[in-house]
């Protein structure tokens, strides 16, 4: 198999029957020697996803792969997922809602023969995202490029295509709480990029909510940070110093000036103060221990109920 995409889907019945038609005619005159692979991974979706999937695989059986979730695990454990099944040389992984063009992939292609093992799609504009969106997604990049010793490419999502290498290279990483992007950064290789402009969603509604967004962006850092836990540390001696200024102030005061007027004010804001830092820090220790529980419970990331692909070794098919 020359190319395979993987496509995560969830609650996408109004764009599969395009992306679909244009995925085909973009692939089919490519003329690839070994043919290439639709991989759709249905996590979950509780519309009519499911079952046009179903009938997109008996119309293109000879292309059309499909995996559906016993519910939803979110969209990085569907592409890994499809990654698991994928039999290209090549692997491409694109969204299904068309805000990331399938146009691109001829592109990635030929850069990817030119002999690199990563290419990834970076934005120039996002349209159809409110200014909100488009703000938090720009300094969260680059908050997580400052705070990790991986180079992680601003500005880019998981629209890439990728070779065999990076896919098996991918499969011998066993964490629960997936980062992509930041793996196949972190894996190496040659890995250069392409720019384009990302439309609007051509139609249903994102199901990328802001507690999504912000449980992945705990997990992008906290799988490639160390960071969040210094600044527990260097915070813990900042309020320790405070602390010992504010007594040897107290003690001249008291013994020296003789204007110490006894109160529950400054009390009660050293107590809160110490508190919530120390809050705080047990918080961010505790999100690294559940995920450091996470992979010691070794579940499997997915169970799949129905398919028309073969389970890789030790994964679940129910």
């Amino acid at each position: 198999m020359d190319l395979s995409v993987v496509i995560p889907i969830y609650n996408e019945e109004a764009n599969i029957g395009e992306l679909h038609r244009r995925l085909t005619a973009l692939l089919a005159p490519m003329a690839l020697p070994g043919g290439y692979e639709l991989i759709f991974v249905n996590d979950g979706s509780r519309d009519a996803s499911l079952p046009q999937l179903i009938q997109l695989a008996e119309l293109d059986a000879a292309h059309v792969r499909y995996l559906s979730f016993s519910r939803n695990f979110g969209h990085q454990i569907a592409v890994t997922a499809g990654l698991d099944r994928a039999e290209g040389e090549a692997v491409v992984i694109i969204d299904a809602d068309l805000q990331d063009p399938p146009e691109l992939i001829p592109g990635l292609y030929a850069k990817l023969r030119e002999g690199y093992e990563v290419v990834y799609a970076k934005r120039r504009s996002r349209q159809g995202e409110s200014v909100a969106k488009k703000m938090t997604a720009k300094l969260f990049y680059r908050i997580l490029r400052a705070m990790t010793h991986v180079e992680i490419p601003v500005d880019t999502g998981d629209f890439r295509i990728i070779s065999r290498k990076v896919v098996l290279a991918l499969r011998q990483m066993p964490e629960q709480n997936k980062f992509l992007r930041g793996q196949i950064s972190w894996i190496g290789y040659r890995q250069t990029f392409l720019e384009y402009d990302r439309a609007e969603r051509a139609g249903g509604v994102t199901g990328y909510t802001y507690s999504k967004m912000l449980r992945f962006a705990l997990d992008g850092i906290t799988a490639f940070s160390d960071v969040p836990l210094k600044a527990a540390t260097v915070s813990g001696f900042f309020v320790s110093a405070l602390a010992f200024i504010v007594i040897l102030y107290t003690l001249y005061e008291r013994f020296v000036t003789r204007h110490y007027q006894p109160g529950w004010a400054s009390l009660m804001v050293s107590i809160l103060f110490l508190g919530g830092v120390q809050l705080i820090a047990i918080g961010v220790i505790g999100e690294y221990l559940a995920r450091l529980g996470a992979n010691v419970r070794q579940r499997p990331l997915y169970i799949v109920s129905e398919g028309n692909l073969p389970a890789p070794a030790n994964t679940p098919l129910a």
